[in-house]
């Protein structure tokens, strides 16, 4: 179909220019991917790999406990599984509360004491040296892959990352469960396997780049599209049934569905429990096994919803009551929330607009840590000023993780605040949240025929969001809606008599009191979407900002 012209431009604003790069941006078979033996060290990485093989050597792979963690390891644990036995494959999930993020030596050393020679690293690794060498020091070889981005220190082993030093891989937004996948294309290519050991892994690779929110652009694009295609053949019975009890209908599932639905109960099994109950989900041969970690799954996120909810309502508290003008808000959180504090941290920094830390009490006095932050203010500067406070310290703008030396809180907060003091003096404006649509519509451009147009930007996310869309016109009829009428509703009449039904499910008292002062029209910003009933399918808004003209 053709384009509209707001589309277009919007394209070419987000670098996709008319021609053969529209084209293969819209084709529903595009065809950007690379040669996995681009990446450095994976012709050594493969030899490594089928010569364990052929020695009968047993293999561990090494994953994270988060959902790319997941799916790598069980993409790169389903190709090995026909090229070995059984009994010479393992995988070992960490334990986000015993052993934490990346590599561990007392979880290598049992590794090695059930009889593994070969530890192979899925979405981990890239900078764990003393973990590495205490690995080798066993007699043990090592095959790192992973994404993560690495400064000046790297794991003394073969190292598969497109970040890293030298690598020539033309696309450097590659998942974990990415590189684990084309560890595996390049093991299929040297070994003849059937290219369906690959292709039959790419619904897993889909929700693993969706999960870790990586740019779903370049070959990650083509990538995700086929593995949206896959996933909705219903062809992996246990996925399927996972898609059943998130609520979701099989055969049509969309990212959107994958980052709000299956994601998070993936996630569920780490941050409450233990992620090997995902991968052992996907990896049962029996239904009955199957469906019983599913519905583990589903209780687990169920917790998760709750502790959450409790764990926010108790920081929100304190950042009204305790830390209202802090421009940095470090926050206590009562115990056992160490698994959804990042989650917290993120949903403190939308109400609050500021950036958050929450750190939890561990039985040894150290805290744990996870931060979110807004635009324009970098995290990871930020903390690093204080990094011999750490006894582990990682991430990026945007998000970290730590470990807090005991009685170090007051200390830190202090710090935090008088550097986001500084730059909240110099740029004021950081602190304002700012809304700005992608998209401006006059009334005639509201149609169905515009939605379908905007479907075709999908897979939507990261690096490619879904376009968000601004009307303007007069707001009538609000009401309150949902459980204890939480969230509101409301008609914007646009020019000419045009109406389309809003509905507001976020910033709810914020949005309702511009509407409230509002004296004229007002501009509205969301998201437009279908709504089907009885047959029947209107246009309705899901708003983000309202905004007086």
């Amino acid at each position: 179909m053709e384009l509209p012209q707001k589309i277009e431009a919007l394209l070419e604003k987000r670098g996709i220019h008319e021609g053969e790069e529209l084209e293969e941006f819209l084709s529903s078979r595009p065809r950007k991917t690379y040669d996995p033996f681009l990446l450095k060290n994976m012709e050594a990485g493969v030899d490594l790999l089928l010569t364990a093989i052929e020695e009968e050597k047993k293999i561990c792979i090494y994953g994270d406990y988060d959902c790319d963690g997941i799916t790598s390891s069980v993409i790169l644990a389903e190709v090995l599984r026909n090229l070995t036995r059984n009994r010479n494959l393992s995988i070992h999930l960490p334990s986000r509360f015993t052993e934490g993020y990346g590599l561990n030596k007392k979880a290598i050393q049992e590794i090695y004491d059930r009889g593994a020679r070969v530890l192979v690293t899925v979405d981990t690794g890239s900078v764990d040296l003393e973990e590495v060498t205490f690995a080798r020091s066993l007699g043990m070889e090592v095959l790192v892959t992973d994404h993560h981005n690495i400064s000046d220190k790297i794991a003394d082993c073969l190292v598969i990352n497109p970040r890293q030093p030298g690598d020539p891989y033309p696309f450097k937004g590659l998942a974990g469960c990415g590189v684990a996948f084309k560890l595996a294309q390049a093991l299929v290519r040297e070994t003849g396997l059937p290219s369906a050991v690959t292709t039959g892994a790419l619904d897993l690779l889909a929700i693993g780049t969706i999960g870790d929110v990586m740019p779903l652009v370049d070959e990650n694009r083509t990538l995700v599209k086929y593995g949206l295609r896959v996933l909705n053949t219903r062809r992996r019975r246990n996925l399927d049934l996972l898609v059943q009890g998130s609520g979701l209908t099989p055969g049509a599932v969309t990212a959107e569905d994958v980052a709000f639905r299956i994601v998070p109960r993936l996630n569920a099994a780490g941050r409450m429990d233990h992620a090997k109950i995902a991968c052992a989900m996907f990896l049962a041969k029996d239904e009955a096994r199957a469906r019983e970690g599913v519905d583990r799954l589903l209780q687990l996120n169920t917790d998760r919803q709750e502790l959450q909810g409790r764990l926010y309502r108790a920081c929100a508290l304190a950042a009204e009551n305790e830390y209202r003008g802090d421009p940095f808000l470090l926050i206590e959180a009562p115990e056992g929330g160490e698994g959804v504090a990042g989650i917290v941290a993120g949903n403190l920094k939308e109400t609050f607009y500021k950036p958050v830390c929450v750190i939890s009490r561990q039985k040894d006095g150290t805290w744990k840590g996870s931060g979110r932050s807004i635009d324009g203010v970098d995290l990871y500067a930020l903390l690093k000023e204080s990094e011999d406070m750490f006894l582990t310290f990682g991430g990026h703008k945007s998000a970290c993780g730590f470990t807090l030396r005991p009685g170090l809180e007051g200390v830190l907060r202090d710090d935090l605040n008088r550097r986001a003091g500084e730059i909240r003096r110099r740029h004021p404006d950081l602190y304002v949240r700012k809304i700005e649509p992608d998209l401006i519509l006059d009334p005639q451009d509201i149609s169905l025929d515009f939605l379908d147009a905007v479907d075709l930007l999908e897979p939507c996310g990261q690096g490619n969001p879904r376009p968000s869309e601004a009307v303007e016109g007069f707001a009538e009829d609000l009401r309150a809606i949902g459980k204890e009428g939480k969230y509101l509703s409301f008609t914007a009449r646009l020019r000419g008599g045009q109406r389309i039904r809003c509905a507001v499910f976020s910033r709810v008292k914020e949005i309702r009191k511009t509407l409230d002062e509002a004296a004229g029209p007002v501009r509205i910003i969301g998201s437009l979407e279908r709504n089907e009933w009885q047959g029947v399918t209107r246009i309705e808004m899901r708003v983000a900002e309202v905004q007086p003209v």
